[in-house]
């Protein structure tokens, strides 16, 4: 049956690649955007104000909300500090008000899948990590807890929210993976810190798989961690990159040297979570590329 689903940040990588995949398969796709509608598929929104009228979700069953500024965007300091929180709370809450909302006015219930971030868990050394596990306490872990929250209006009223803790994005052209695709082409793909750190990754044909499994199973609710199953240590990660670019991999980056390029963002990069998608392997969904090998082999394809 096909779908009418709502896309906040449908232009980002992960927002853009969602919106194929529906299209291709034969959903309606409504983009919410903060400029005026060109189209008849877009409405307007502006989290900052949180407005979003109820009215636009009218034939919406599922509203995916992927809005928010990059983390690695800018050298992180105390306003962008501000914005990374700002711009994600305030568009899940607006989210979340509207379709309650919505909800009040025509009793239509219309689940929610949130982004949300392995943010949550900061750095935990070797501890195996599920849905299950507590925040950390840095200041990302709080940015995460704060996000998730301001989901809640929607979860009083009822209606199904699942939040997707996304770990690192591996793809071809933008997202977390494409400085060390790039640093790799230059043999400079060492490690990160000591590289004995575990990096929660997932590629983005899976992390857009596992949003659209979440949008077909309405059940599915909570915390869902979207990271691969075959752990994998910085290091290994760096080799692997370097290995199928035939490129050397063995130069580490200390953590100053990082902090001076990304500022508090360093410590992020080089914490350890080693997290398993438990909630999502239980709810029957398959990873194409589930380890470390074929993921890296699908990265350097051209």
């Amino acid at each position: 049956m096909t779908k009418r689903v709502a896309i906040t940040g449908s232009s980002g990588l992960i927002g853009g690649a969602l919106r194929r995949t529906l299209v291709e398969r034969g959903d309606a796709v409504v983009r919410v955007v903060r400029r005026p509608p060109t189209a008849s598929d877009e409405v307007q929104w502006d989290p900052s104000t949180g407005s979003l009228d109820p009215d636009a979700l009218d034939g919406v069953d599922v509203v995916v909300n992927l809005a928010g500024v990059g983390i690695g965007d800018k050298r992180w300091d105390a306003a962008y500090k501000r914005e990374v929180e700002r711009s994600r709370t305030d568009a899940t809450g607006t989210v979340a008000q509207a379709l309650a909302a919505h909800l009040d006015r025509t009793g239509r219930r219309i689940a929610l899948v949130n982004a949300s971030a392995v943010g949550y868990y900061g750095d935990r050394g070797d501890e195996v990590l599920t849905e299950d596990s507590n925040p950390g306490s840095d200041f990302l872990s709080g940015v995460v807890v704060r996000w998730e929250a301001a989901a809640d209006p929607a979860r009083a009223a009822g209606l199904p929210v699942a939040v997707m803790r996304t770990g690192l994005v591996m793809a071809r052209k933008g997202g977390a993976f494409e400085p060390l695709l790039r640093l790799a082409r230059l043999g400079l793909g060492g490690p990160l810190g000591s590289g004995r750190e575990w990096w929660p990754w997932i590629t983005l044909v899976d992390e857009v798989r596992a949003i659209v499994h979440a949008i077909d199973h309405p059940e599915l609710t909570g915390p869902v961690n979207l990271v691969a199953p075959g752990e994998a240590r910085q290091k290994e990660i760096a080799r692997a990159i370097g290995a199928a670019l035939s490129r050397p991999a063995f130069l580490p980056a200390p953590q100053f040297a990082l902090r001076v390029v990304v500022g508090e963002f360093a410590d992020s990069i080089v914490a350890s979570q080693r997290i398993r998608p438990a909630r999502l392997l239980e709810s029957g969904f398959a990873f194409e590329h589930p380890d470390l090998e074929t993921a890296i082999r699908w990265l350097a394809a051209r």
